[in-house]
């Protein structure tokens, strides 16, 4: 068995849980990860209660040093998403 849970078993468990069909509880999944990810490419910040928040990070411009050569290389800033757990979320992991 795997550690990881899959779009496609999150969907099943739609359908088992609410009868969904499974084209309807795949589109439901979809979406919602499409959903999150657009708001994500806009900058804003996405909250679902008890779970987590997903925000975008910003870096900052730094020095790196290019290991090829050594050479001293400025790395532009850059934006990435993260994720940070819910209390609800942590307290359950623990």
């Amino acid at each position: 068995m795997e550690n990881k849970i899959t779009k496609k078993e999150l969907a099943e468990k739609l359908v088992d849980k609410y009868g969904y069909t499974k084209k309807e509880a795949n589109e439901v999944v979809t979406t919602v990860f499409e959903e999150i990810a657009a708001k994500l490419a806009e900058g804003v910040n996405t909250d679902i209660s008890g779970f987590g928040k997903f925000v975008v990070k910003t870096r900052k411009e730094r020095v790196g040093i290019n290991p090829a050569t050594r050479e001293k290389i400025t790395i532009a800033p850059s934006k990435a998403p993260a994720f940070k757990p819910a209390k609800a979320l942590k307290d359950s992991v623990k």
